[in-house]
């Protein structure tokens, strides 16, 4: 039984800014388990709401669906593991971001017609195809 305080699909959905669709798949890949009303319909109460608030700050963490069903499923140990994994990729963009950030600050000062003519716009470009962050000389 649905009490007033309890929300449809819709209304959910809007109350945590996403589409209807995202609930249902949601439901059907196992994160959420909404009760029905007798007639059927999801009925969404402050507990599946923070639920789903809790996936959505999840996800923008970058976890996928998958790694955060497998956080609610998992001992404390294996949660540590996936977690500290997410913080290590975390840490390697903030590094590549902070070396890309340095190297267009270089541009705007670089006075060379060419990349390939500066060599720490070179030394750049030929580690940036490297997964972890490039290393740029201090800013000084």
């Amino acid at each position: 039984m649905t009490t007033a305080q309890d929300m449809r699909i819709g209304d959910a959905a809007a109350a945590l800014g996403v589409e209807t669709h995202v609930l249902r798949h949601w439901e059907s890949v196992g994160l959420l388990a909404p009760p029905r009303s007798p007639s059927g319909h999801r009925s969404y109460n402050e507990d599946i709401l923070d639920y789903a608030r809790a996936i959505l700050t999840l996800q923008r963490t970058g976890l996928s669906l998958s790694q955060i069903r497998q956080l609610g499923l998992s001992e404390h140990t294996d949660r540590r593991a996936i977690i500290n994994d997410r913080r290590a990729e975390v840490r390697e963009r903030i590094a590549l971001l902070e070396a890309t950030d340095h190297f267009l600050e270089h541009m705007l000062a670089c006075r060379h017609a060419i990349i390939s003519e500066c060599d720490e716009c070179s030394a750049y470009v030929a580690q940036a195809h490297v997964r972890r962050a490039p290393e740029f000389p201090d800013r000084g």
